[in-house]
Protein backbone atom coordinates (compact mmCIF):
# COMPACT_ATOMS: atom_id res chain seq x y z
CA UNK A 1 0.00 0.00 0.00
CA UNK A 2 0.68 3.14 -0.38
CA UNK A 3 0.61 5.58 2.88
CA UNK A 4 0.46 9.19 3.09
CA UNK A 5 2.83 10.61 4.96
CA UNK A 6 2.26 14.29 3.60
CA UNK A 7 -0.73 15.36 1.54
CA UNK A 8 0.79 17.80 -0.85
CA UNK A 9 -1.37 21.15 -1.51
CA UNK A 10 -3.93 19.74 -3.60
CA UNK A 11 -3.44 15.67 -4.02
CA UNK A 12 -6.08 13.31 -5.45
CA UNK A 13 -6.75 10.19 -7.04
CA UNK A 14 -7.86 10.41 -10.70
CA UNK A 15 -8.87 8.40 -13.76
CA UNK A 16 -10.17 9.12 -17.52
CA UNK A 17 -13.29 10.41 -15.74
CA UNK A 18 -17.08 9.58 -14.82
CA UNK A 19 -18.55 8.55 -17.68
CA UNK A 20 -22.63 7.64 -18.74
CA UNK A 21 -23.88 10.17 -15.57
CA UNK A 22 -24.14 13.41 -16.64
CA UNK A 23 -27.71 12.91 -17.40
CA UNK A 24 -28.60 12.94 -13.93
CA UNK A 25 -25.69 15.86 -12.73
CA UNK A 26 -22.47 14.12 -12.17
CA UNK A 27 -19.89 16.17 -13.20
CA UNK A 28 -17.18 13.63 -15.19
CA UNK A 29 -14.30 14.59 -13.59
CA UNK A 30 -11.38 12.83 -14.36
CA UNK A 31 -7.44 13.78 -14.83
CA UNK A 32 -6.95 17.71 -15.44
CA UNK A 33 -3.98 17.30 -17.90
CA UNK A 34 -5.32 13.98 -19.16
CA UNK A 35 -2.52 14.00 -21.83
CA UNK A 36 0.36 13.00 -19.18
CA UNK A 37 -2.05 11.03 -16.81
CA UNK A 38 -2.48 8.34 -19.80
CA UNK A 39 0.80 8.58 -20.73
CA UNK A 40 1.77 7.63 -16.90
CA UNK A 41 -0.55 4.65 -17.53
CA UNK A 42 0.71 4.05 -20.84
CA UNK A 43 4.80 3.83 -19.65
CA UNK A 44 3.70 1.31 -17.14
CA UNK A 45 2.11 -0.47 -19.51
CA UNK A 46 -1.30 0.18 -17.90
CA UNK A 47 -5.04 0.18 -18.39
CA UNK A 48 -5.24 4.19 -19.88
CA UNK A 49 -8.19 4.37 -17.32
CA UNK A 50 -5.80 2.93 -14.52
CA UNK A 51 -6.16 5.87 -11.09
CA UNK A 52 -2.84 7.85 -10.78
CA UNK A 53 -2.33 10.36 -8.24
CA UNK A 54 -2.64 14.31 -9.47
CA UNK A 55 -0.49 16.56 -7.80
CA UNK A 56 -1.16 20.21 -7.87
CA UNK A 57 1.68 22.97 -7.15
CA UNK A 58 3.31 20.92 -3.88
CA UNK A 59 3.99 17.37 -3.59
CA UNK A 60 2.95 15.26 -1.36
CA UNK A 61 5.34 12.34 1.00
CA UNK A 62 4.57 8.70 -0.09
CA UNK A 63 5.91 5.63 1.36
CA UNK A 64 5.43 2.33 -0.45
CA UNK A 65 4.99 -1.08 1.64
CA UNK A 66 5.16 -3.52 -1.44
CA UNK A 67 7.60 -3.88 -4.47
CA UNK A 68 6.15 -1.70 -7.73
CA UNK A 69 7.19 0.83 -10.24
CA UNK A 70 5.96 3.98 -11.27
CA UNK A 71 6.36 6.40 -13.39
CA UNK A 72 6.22 10.72 -13.39
CA UNK A 73 4.58 12.90 -15.94
CA UNK A 74 2.80 16.24 -16.59
CA UNK A 75 4.52 19.22 -14.54
CA UNK A 76 8.31 19.38 -13.81
CA UNK A 77 8.19 18.59 -10.56
CA UNK A 78 11.40 17.96 -8.73
CA UNK A 79 11.05 14.20 -6.79
CA UNK A 80 13.63 11.69 -5.12
CA UNK A 81 13.29 8.68 -4.02
CA UNK A 82 14.66 8.23 -0.65
CA UNK A 83 16.94 11.66 -1.50
CA UNK A 84 18.04 10.27 -4.76
CA UNK A 85 16.49 12.24 -7.62
CA UNK A 86 14.01 10.26 -10.31
CA UNK A 87 13.64 11.40 -14.36
CA UNK A 88 10.51 12.17 -15.82
CA UNK A 89 8.68 10.13 -18.02
CA UNK A 90 11.45 7.05 -17.04
CA UNK A 91 10.13 4.32 -15.25
CA UNK A 92 11.31 3.94 -11.59
CA UNK A 93 11.37 0.48 -9.45
CA UNK A 94 10.12 0.86 -6.32
CA UNK A 95 11.28 -1.09 -2.89
CA UNK A 96 9.06 -1.83 0.08
CA UNK A 97 10.13 1.06 2.36
CA UNK A 98 10.85 3.46 -0.41
CA UNK A 99 9.37 7.27 0.33
CA UNK A 100 8.71 9.16 -2.70
CA UNK A 101 9.19 12.96 -1.81
CA UNK A 102 8.58 16.17 -4.21
CA UNK A 103 10.41 19.79 -4.22
CA UNK A 104 9.14 22.51 -5.80
CA UNK A 105 7.46 22.72 -9.68
CA UNK A 106 9.77 24.24 -11.89
CA UNK A 107 6.93 24.35 -15.34
CA UNK A 108 3.49 23.66 -15.63
CA UNK A 109 1.06 22.87 -12.58
CA UNK A 110 -0.26 19.62 -12.36
CA UNK A 111 1.96 16.66 -11.94
CA UNK A 112 0.56 12.96 -12.27
CA UNK A 113 2.17 9.82 -10.57
CA UNK A 114 1.28 6.23 -11.95
CA UNK A 115 1.77 2.92 -10.09
CA UNK A 116 1.99 -0.50 -12.30
CA UNK A 117 -1.57 -1.91 -11.96
CA UNK A 118 -3.50 1.26 -10.94
CA UNK A 119 -4.22 2.85 -7.51
CA UNK A 120 -6.99 0.74 -6.05
CA UNK A 121 -9.16 3.02 -4.35
CA UNK A 122 -12.75 2.57 -3.60
CA UNK A 123 -14.93 3.00 -7.18
CA UNK A 124 -17.72 5.08 -7.31
CA UNK A 125 -20.00 5.03 -10.47
CA UNK A 126 -16.89 3.03 -12.12
CA UNK A 127 -14.37 5.56 -11.15
CA UNK A 128 -12.06 5.83 -8.74
CA UNK A 129 -11.83 10.06 -9.33
CA UNK A 130 -12.15 12.19 -6.50
CA UNK A 131 -15.21 14.42 -5.70
CA UNK A 132 -17.44 15.52 -3.10
CA UNK A 133 -20.06 14.82 -3.26
CA UNK A 134 -20.23 11.55 -4.62
CA UNK A 135 -16.99 10.43 -3.48
CA UNK A 136 -16.04 11.06 0.58
CA UNK A 137 -13.07 12.57 0.48
CA UNK A 138 -11.68 15.36 -2.25
CA UNK A 139 -8.16 15.14 -1.25
CA UNK A 140 -5.66 12.35 -0.06
CA UNK A 141 -5.05 12.90 3.55
CA UNK A 142 -2.33 12.63 6.09
CA UNK A 143 -1.74 8.90 6.95
CA UNK A 144 -4.47 7.66 4.17
CA UNK A 145 -3.64 4.27 2.87
CA UNK A 146 -4.36 3.57 -0.67
CA UNK A 147 -3.95 -0.09 -2.05
CA UNK A 148 -1.88 -1.24 -5.28
CA UNK A 149 -0.95 -4.53 -6.14
CA UNK A 150 2.62 -5.86 -5.85
CA UNK A 151 4.86 -6.10 -8.79
CA UNK A 152 7.87 -7.39 -8.70
CA UNK A 153 8.71 -8.20 -12.15
CA UNK A 154 10.30 -5.76 -15.46
CA UNK A 155 8.23 -4.20 -17.75
CA UNK A 156 9.74 -4.36 -21.49
CA UNK A 157 9.48 -0.16 -21.89
CA UNK A 158 12.42 0.62 -19.76
CA UNK A 159 14.39 2.06 -22.59
CA UNK A 160 14.93 5.17 -23.35
CA UNK A 161 12.48 7.19 -25.28
CA UNK A 162 11.95 10.72 -26.13
CA UNK A 163 8.44 12.08 -24.91
CA UNK A 164 7.28 15.15 -26.48
CA UNK A 165 4.87 17.11 -24.20
CA UNK A 166 6.32 20.73 -24.83
CA UNK A 167 2.77 21.53 -26.37
CA UNK A 168 1.58 21.43 -22.78
CA UNK A 169 3.32 24.58 -21.96
CA UNK A 170 2.98 26.98 -25.10
CA UNK A 171 0.42 29.46 -25.38
CA UNK A 172 -1.59 28.49 -27.45
CA UNK A 173 -4.60 26.60 -27.56
CA UNK A 174 -7.17 24.76 -29.98
CA UNK A 175 -10.57 25.91 -29.45
CA UNK A 176 -13.60 25.34 -31.49
CA UNK A 177 -16.68 27.85 -32.20
CA UNK A 178 -19.45 26.83 -29.93
CA UNK A 179 -23.28 26.89 -30.46
CA UNK A 180 -23.76 30.90 -29.88
CA UNK A 181 -20.67 32.11 -31.37
CA UNK A 182 -22.61 33.65 -33.91
CA UNK A 183 -24.08 35.82 -31.05
CA UNK A 184 -21.30 37.68 -30.74
CA UNK A 185 -20.06 41.11 -32.52
CA UNK A 186 -17.36 40.84 -35.23
CA UNK A 187 -15.56 43.10 -32.55
CA UNK A 188 -15.38 40.56 -29.85
CA UNK A 189 -15.17 37.71 -32.35
CA UNK A 190 -11.84 39.28 -33.70
CA UNK A 191 -10.84 39.75 -29.92
CA UNK A 192 -10.64 36.28 -29.27
CA UNK A 193 -8.76 35.30 -32.26
CA UNK A 194 -6.36 37.95 -32.33
CA UNK A 195 -6.08 38.86 -28.59
CA UNK A 196 -3.72 37.39 -25.58
CA UNK A 197 -5.79 36.00 -22.39
CA UNK A 198 -4.44 35.95 -18.93
CA UNK A 199 -5.90 33.15 -16.33
CA UNK A 200 -7.22 34.50 -13.39
CA UNK A 201 -6.25 33.37 -9.88
CA UNK A 202 -10.35 32.23 -9.32
CA UNK A 203 -9.47 28.42 -11.58
CA UNK A 204 -9.68 25.25 -9.64
CA UNK A 205 -11.10 22.09 -11.00
CA UNK A 206 -14.26 23.13 -11.71
CA UNK A 207 -13.44 26.46 -14.11
CA UNK A 208 -10.76 28.75 -15.31
CA UNK A 209 -11.52 32.34 -15.42
CA UNK A 210 -9.73 34.62 -17.58
CA UNK A 211 -9.02 38.31 -16.89
CA UNK A 212 -9.58 39.78 -20.11
CA UNK A 213 -13.22 40.52 -21.08
CA UNK A 214 -15.38 40.69 -23.68
CA UNK A 215 -18.82 42.96 -23.87
CA UNK A 216 -21.06 43.77 -21.87
CA UNK A 217 -24.41 41.42 -23.16
CA UNK A 218 -27.55 40.36 -22.53
CA UNK A 219 -27.62 36.72 -24.60
CA UNK A 220 -29.74 34.86 -21.79
CA UNK A 221 -30.34 31.29 -23.39
CA UNK A 222 -32.39 28.06 -22.06
CA UNK A 223 -30.08 26.22 -19.65
CA UNK A 224 -28.13 23.64 -21.78
CA UNK A 225 -25.76 20.99 -21.68
CA UNK A 226 -22.30 21.78 -20.99
CA UNK A 227 -19.09 19.78 -21.34
CA UNK A 228 -14.89 20.15 -19.99
CA UNK A 229 -14.16 23.02 -22.33
CA UNK A 230 -17.26 24.52 -23.05
CA UNK A 231 -16.46 28.48 -22.65
CA UNK A 232 -19.40 30.37 -21.59
CA UNK A 233 -19.44 34.26 -21.94
CA UNK A 234 -21.37 35.97 -18.16
CA UNK A 235 -23.59 39.05 -18.93
CA UNK A 236 -20.83 41.57 -17.68
CA UNK A 237 -18.34 39.51 -20.60
CA UNK A 238 -16.16 37.28 -18.50
CA UNK A 239 -14.85 34.27 -20.04
CA UNK A 240 -15.31 31.12 -17.91
CA UNK A 241 -13.75 27.79 -19.24
CA UNK A 242 -15.08 24.78 -17.72
CA UNK A 243 -12.57 22.12 -16.38
CA UNK A 244 -13.29 18.64 -15.43
CA UNK A 245 -15.33 18.90 -12.55
CA UNK A 246 -17.78 21.32 -13.92
CA UNK A 247 -21.66 21.59 -13.46
CA UNK A 248 -23.43 18.71 -16.35
CA UNK A 249 -25.78 22.54 -17.25
CA UNK A 250 -25.84 25.93 -17.59
CA UNK A 251 -27.59 29.64 -18.77
CA UNK A 252 -24.74 31.35 -20.12
CA UNK A 253 -23.80 31.53 -23.76
CA UNK A 254 -21.02 28.60 -24.72
CA UNK A 255 -19.19 30.83 -27.20
CA UNK A 256 -16.28 28.22 -27.47
CA UNK A 257 -15.01 24.78 -26.95
CA UNK A 258 -11.48 23.49 -25.96
CA UNK A 259 -10.46 20.52 -27.77
CA UNK A 260 -9.27 17.80 -25.42
CA UNK A 261 -5.86 18.95 -26.13
CA UNK A 262 -6.27 22.09 -24.88
CA UNK A 263 -8.08 21.21 -22.28
CA UNK A 264 -4.60 19.46 -20.80
CA UNK A 265 -2.91 22.71 -21.87
CA UNK A 266 -4.99 25.03 -19.73
CA UNK A 267 -4.66 22.73 -16.81
CA UNK A 268 -0.82 23.39 -16.80
CA UNK A 269 -1.40 27.23 -16.77
CA UNK A 270 -0.82 28.99 -13.65
CA UNK A 271 -2.52 32.46 -12.07
CA UNK A 272 -0.57 35.09 -14.42
CA UNK A 273 -0.06 33.13 -17.15
CA UNK A 274 -1.09 33.97 -21.10
CA UNK A 275 -2.69 32.11 -23.29
CA UNK A 276 -3.78 32.29 -26.91
CA UNK A 277 -6.81 31.33 -28.96
CA UNK A 278 -6.38 29.03 -32.32
CA UNK A 279 -10.15 29.16 -33.27
CA UNK A 280 -10.50 25.76 -35.52
CA UNK A 281 -13.35 26.20 -37.98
Amino acid sequence: MIKIRKPGFFTTVQDTGRTGYRDNGVPVSGAMDMFSAVLANRLLDNRDKAAVLEIAMTGPVLEFSEPTHIVMTGAAMHADVNGTAIPHNRVVKIKPGDILSFGKVEKGIRTYIGVKGGIKTKKVLHSRSYFVPVTESGRVAVEQTMEYSAFEGDIENLIEIKIDNDFLFEQEVRVYPGPEFGLLSAEDQDRLEQGSFTVSAQNNRMAYQLEERLSPNEFGIITSATLPGTVQLTPSGKLIVLMRDCQTTGGYPRILQFSERSISVLAQKRAGEEIKLNILR
